[in-house]
């Protein structure tokens, strides 16, 4: 399977590296904003096409599919212009940032039956796994989840510590991941949700800090808190209290109540999530399927989103 990659940035890195352990997949083009350090990427990763032009990379010859690790502005318009192309894509989260736009990309999936997966990779992640497993069996049901997600991000940088070209969002960025995979642990939907920001960054124009409460049909509820204020171990922290036990996880590791480390290693072939997330992307292509994270499956996390948007802009 031939792929183009989209954002040679931080993140797209960790797909490169997850990649490169995925026997019969090949990078074959890497789009960047700027042509000389990401031809230094592309000469990295043993990429042989390097542009930075979308069109150009979906051009080259026998590209299946393509993964965009882009900003989140560009995302909606670029996963259908992929799909107009005739190109399976999975785009990193967030698959949008206003509810319009997830549905443009929904309505352009629906007419093409290519595959359209969203980059939810806490879906993927073997400790999140491990907790799915044991509620998929009966074992476990979750009663609340709290959740924590903490960065100090008060100048606008990405996760290497380097310049970005645009803003990150708590809400449409790192609230999409938690609403989801709420969503997704319970097997659920969210019928309240409800959310308070704090105030606007005078540079960046983005909210600080949010609080969101979520409950399902059934009564469970979920409390997260969200933060670029916090000068402190960064990351999100999640955790689950359930019937039969607590457990805490911090992206691929997983413990106890009592923070006794639980065994993941069995859960999946690998620890990284993000190789997970794309070997699903790449299996549902061959075996012609949905996706675990797909468009269709991911969408109503959108509408919370916007739902609690709506809600915020309206407070004082």
């Amino acid at each position: 399977m031939k792929v183009a990659l989209a954002g040679a940035g931080a993140f797209g890195q960790k797909h490169l590296d997850g990649i490169a352990r995925i026997d019969g997949v090949e990078v074959v083009s890497l789009v960047g904003r700027r042509l000389e350090p990401t031809q230094e990427i592309a000469d990295k990763y043993g990429v042989g096409h390097v542009t930075t032009e979308l069109d150009e990379a979906i051009a080259q010859p026998g590209v299946d599919a393509v993964i965009l690790c882009t900003p989140t502005q560009m995302h909606a318009e670029q996963a259908i212009a992929c799909m107009d192309a005739g190109k399976h894509v999975e785009v990193e989260i967030p698959l949008a940032d206003s509810w319009a736009d997830a549905q443009a990309v929904q309505a352009k999936q629906k007419e093409t039956g290519l595959v359209c997966m969203v980059g939810h990779t806490r879906r993927f992640n073997p400790s999140h796994q491990w907790v799915h497993n044991k509620i998929q069996a009966g074992d476990i049901k979750i009663q609340q989840m709290d959740i924590e997600t903490y960065f100090f991000r008060r100048k606008n940088i990405n996760a290497a510590g380097g310049a970005r070209s645009w803003t990150d969002h708590l809400l449409w960025h790192h609230a999409a991941h938690s609403v989801d995979l709420f969503r997704y642990q319970t097997g659920e939907e969210i019928v309240v949700a409800q959310a308070v920001q704090g105030p606007m960054h005078p540079e960046l124009g983005i909210a600080m800090d949010m609080s969101i409460q979520l409950k399902t049909t059934s009564g469970i509820i979920c409390t997260l808190s969200l933060s670029f204020n916090n000068d402190g171990p960064i990351g999100s922290f999640f955790r689950y209290i359930c019937d039969n036990g607590t457990y805490k996880a911090l992206y691929d590791d997983l413990v106890d109540g009592k923070d006794a480390p639980i065994d993941v290693s069995k859960v999946a072939v690998s620890f990284d999530g993000i190789e997970l997330q794309d070997r699903e992307f790449f299996s549902a292509i061959d075996e012609v399927r949905e996706p675990n994270s797909s468009l269709n499956g991911v969408l109503a996390c959108y509408k919370t989103l916007h739902d609690l948007e709506v809600q915020m802009n309206a407070q004082p």
